[in-house]
């Protein structure tokens, strides 16, 4: 075999096989479209396939072939990464809402602070005023 082709062959080799860890990197949740492009559909197998568990629930590529570029995710484990996200972006979300209630407490601790430093202000610009007359008088 001539060296170049065995090295075209190996980098189509290595392509290939990138390709399909990026499409197994990507199955998380419930898939929106297949790398393909195609449309995701709702698959549940009926009591004709001779399988051990019949009505089994798929998330599938419409244009489904088995050679590893195509989504067909089982139901259950899609709609499980789905919940543990969202049960996760609801943490989130509780954190943030917990940050905002204190957050309040100090926006109103430094208020009230302010409102006796502009006092203070007020009070020392009298003083400065009477001062001035004192001074230059």
């Amino acid at each position: 075999m001539d060296p170049a082709e065995e090295r075209r062959h190996s980098k189509r080799q290595n392509d290939y096989i990138n390709m399909l860890g990026f499409v197994a990197d990507s199955e998380y949740g419930i898939p929106r479209r297949c790398p393909c492009g195609g449309r995701i559909i709702d698959e549940v197998r009926g009591k004709d396939d001779y399988d051990t568990l019949p009505g089994k629930r798929f998330f599938t590529c419409k244009n489904y072939e088995a050679d590893g570029f195509h989504y067909r995710q089982p139901w259950v484990i899609g709609v499980r990464e789905e919940i543990e996200r969202l049960t996760k972006r609801v943490e989130e979300a509780e954190q943030v809402m917990m940050g905002v209630s204190n957050l309040s407490k100090q926006i109103e601790t430094l208020q009230e602070q302010v409102k006796i430093l502009s006092g203070q202000v007020d009070y020392l610009t009298v003083q400065v005023a009477d001062l001035e007359k004192v001074c230059f008088e």
